[in-house]
């Protein structure tokens, strides 16, 4: 499956930004969904999974209560909505697929997209 992922940018901090990750080329509703991020230099991280039906949702405790995952499997489409932005969240973030029921793992994720920068000023 491909990936891409969009909707980056800069933000104030306190704002709010929504990533879309788009995939084709294989039945997207069988995949487990997850987003990570890599800061300037800085291993890539968790953020978020979502299992193949949407049902299943995980968080980095870093992020809870202000990120949300979710995912239109009729649109083949992953989102990360993103609220309360901080500095600390700038990062490429990542969309990755494995076919199951989402991991927080970065080894279980088969397919990745090209990523796509999020700035938080402050």
């Amino acid at each position: 499956v491909q990936l891409q992922a969009s909707g980056g940018g800069l933000v104030q901090a306190g704002g709010s930004l929504r990533l879309s990750c788009a995939a084709s080329g294989r039945t997207f509703s069988v995949y487990g969904m997850g987003w990570f991020r890599q800061a300037p230099g800085k291993e890539r991280e968790f953020v978020a999974t979502i299992s193949w039906s949407g049902g299943i949702t995980y968080y980095a405790d870093s992020v809870k209560g202000r990120f949300t995952i979710s995912r239109d499997n009729a649109k083949n489409t992953a989102y990360l909505q993103m609220n309360s932005l901080k500095p600390e969240d700038t990062a490429v973030y990542y969309c990755a697929a494995e076919r199951g029921w989402g991991s927080s793992r970065l080894d279980a994720y088969e397919y990745w997209g090209q990523g796509t920068l999020v700035t938080v000023s402050s």
